[in-house]
């Protein structure tokens, strides 16, 4: 048996969470924060047999695709702002970060 943690975008967690339920998934779904840009992602809980990981993770690539987006970057602290220019960047987001774990012991209650 194996879990599934897939960091996904808000974008596309909703999305990703119907795939797994019509492909007979079972998942749990966590709201997380993102580290670089700060905004809101879900990680998805998935437990599965060893031979549907390749599906489930399947699933995910089908449903979570990364994409540009413009970032307003964010003024230095304390350094010369002359040198600063306030300018959108374009950043590349969404995908899905995706960890697969073993279990050792599963029990449902």
């Amino acid at each position: 048996m194996k879990l599934i943690l897939a960091v996904v975008q808000d974008q596309d967690s909703a999305r990703l969470m119907n795939a797994m339920v019509d492909h007979n998934f079972r998942v749990t779904k966590l709201a997380s924060t993102g580290g670089f840009l700060k905004s809101g992602n879900m990680t998805i809980m998935i437990g599965t047999e060893d031979i549907r990981v390749e599906k489930a993770l399947q699933v995910i690539r089908d449903n979570c695709k990364s994409r540009e987006q413009l970032m307003a970057p964010v003024s230095p602290m304390g350094g010369n702002a002359d040198s600063y220019i306030p300018y959108p960047v374009e950043v590349e987001v969404g995908g899905a970060t995706v960890f697969v774990l073993p279990v050792e012991r599963f029990e449902q209650f």
